[in-house]
């Protein structure tokens, strides 16, 4: 059986190596003049990969011993990273309405440059709003929950 130190550092790289994979996805994103089909696709690889990278320690190291070792410092812990899934949740109502939205005048195919996003729908910019909150929510959440995560990683298993 390998060791409990052996799962837990394996939760840590794998949890720290998502990162870079948000960044980047949102770099392309934010460097695309206009975003179609292929920038989309290609920005939620990314992100997928890094949801993936977060949710898989989550769902198969640190959710199944959260309450054997549920301590003040864990329940920070614990908290941060479910907000940041809130969060995250929240973000989608807005994404999958704009997604529709954008399928529905084939704007991700046909891009026109002159169509304003916010002509689109009548609540379009309460959906980009659900968006942003969202999405900003979860990556801050989501940061603090880590820098708890790493606390309580090098206070349990001191590898110095």
């Amino acid at each position: 059986m390998t060791s409990e130190f052996f799962w837990a550092t394996a939760a840590v790289v794998c949890v720290t190596a998502s990162f870079p994979f948000y960044l980047y996805g949102a770099k392309i994103v934010l460097d695309a003049e206009t975003v179609t089909w292929t920038v989309l696709t290609r920005h939620l690889r990314y992100i997928v990969t890094g949801l993936l990278l977060t949710g898989g320690p989550v769902v198969l190291w640190m959710a199944p011993r959260m309450f054997d070792e549920l301590t003040g410092f864990a329940a920070m812990h614990i908290v941060a990273g479910l907000q940041a899934y809130a969060f995250l949740l929240f973000a989608l109502t807005g994404i999958v309405r704009i997604f529709q939205a954008k399928r529905r005048h084939n704007l991700y195919h046909e891009p026109d440059p002159a169509v304003e996003i916010d002509d689109l729908h009548e609540n379009m910019s309460a959906w980009r709003f659900r968006l942003r909150v969202g999405v900003a929510g979860y990556v801050l959440c989501w940061l603090l929950a880590y820098v708890l995560g790493m606390i309580r990683y090098v206070l349990r298993y001191p590898v110095l």
